[in-house]
């Protein structure tokens, strides 16, 4: 079946466009959503080397880095007297600083602003914990809700295909456990977003077959909000790969997760891996949604993308305007907070 489904990519870029935006704008008309958020990476001390990360401590980032838990909390507190309304908490797996250290991050940003959405913590970090205190997948999802979870962020994904992922993250958490984690996250009535890291060593039928595993399992809960296709960032790390996707490729593969994953409500572009103008582009090929503000943001500028310093709100807004779409502020469960028209 995927084979079949694998000859969307044979359509020519504006047929496949137009499929994908036929069914976005039955859902969303000319709307594009984002937020204003702020990005937390704790530390970048990683017990795991996968090949595509440039942001974990290492030889071609020799910087190593662990923030304290009162540096968190004051990162959220600048954040959120700026606007932001959600802080994206995702980390490298640090073994030295001890289960405690990243609840503990959650529920004192929690106690100081009780207002803020916290999305934290990936499958993979939910693994990782689970590794580093001997607690359950129930146990540490239950401790990540006490601290002030409120929503978990679809990254760790990669490649479902275990073949692909032996060669670029072996030793992570395997997909099948990945799936399990948000399964048992949706299960207590929480949402979840779920990428797909794409342009470096797959191929198409590794990303429909990673798209169907998602389908599947949101038939199943309902529990994933967006799904976000992740664009390979090619600096400072090890995969070495030699041809890199064209704009082509990437918006035929938004096109193609749009018709597919009809039963996720949201695509998003996500502009630090896309560039903006190409998130822009990619709202008319079926995505509806760039994600936000982000004020700073470290794993995908590590390894080349354009966004350190996030993106200014009004030239956000100017941006989406010129594009002829209607911007949308959202929170972190899309309820719709100002139309900008």
């Amino acid at each position: 079946m995927n084979f079949e489904i694998e000859k969307l990519y044979d359509y020519d870029i504006f047929t496949l466009g137009e499929m994908a935006k036929e069914i976005r704008e039955k859902k969303f008309g000319r709307k594009v959503f984002f937020n204003v958020n702020r990005h937390i990476n704790p530390t970048n001390i990683c017990k795991d080397i996968c090949k595509f990360c440039a942001f974990s401590a290492n030889r071609k980032n020799p910087n190593p880095y662990t923030l304290t838990i009162e540096e968190c909390v004051g990162i959220a507190k600048e954040a959120y007297s700026k606007g932001a309304k959600e802080v994206h908490v995702v980390s490298a797996h640090n073994p030295e600083v001890g289960y405690d250290y990243y609840m503990n991050i959650v529920k004192e940003i929690k106690k100081e602003l009780p207002d803020i959405h916290i999305k934290a913590f990936t499958a993979a970090e939910v693994n990782f914990f689970s590794e580093l205190s001997s607690k359950s997948y129930d146990e540490v999802l239950d401790d990540m809700i006490e601290a002030g979870v409120d929503s978990m962020p679809g990254g760790g994904a990669e490649i479902f295909d275990e073949t692909v992922r032996n060669k670029i993250c072996k030793g992570k958490v395997s997909s099948e456990n990945w799936l399990k984690i948000h399964k048992l996250w949706h299960k207590r009535g929480r949402k979840s977003n779920a990428t797909m890291l794409f342009g470096h060593i797959e191929n198409r039928l590794h990303r429909i077959d990673h798209m169907m595993r998602l389908k599947r399992l949101q038939e199943e809960t309902g529990g994933f909000n967006a799904f976000i296709p992740l664009v390979y960032q090619r600096q400072n790390n090890y995969l070495n790969v030699k041809e890199f996707l064209t704009g082509t490729e990437i918006l035929k593969t938004v096109a193609v997760s749009r018709i597919i994953l009809d039963n996720i409500p949201h695509i998003k572009a996500y502009w630090p891996t896309f560039t903006l103008n190409l998130a822009l582009v990619a709202q008319e090929y079926g995505a509806d949604d760039i994600d936000g503000t982000i004020q700073k943001e470290s794993i995908q500028s590590s390894a080349g993308a354009a966004s350190k310093n996030g993106l200014d709100m009004e030239e956000l807004i100017y941006q989406i305007k010129d594009a002829g779409f209607v911007p949308v502020e959202r929170d972190s469960l899309y309820n719709e907070i100002k139309i900008y028209k």
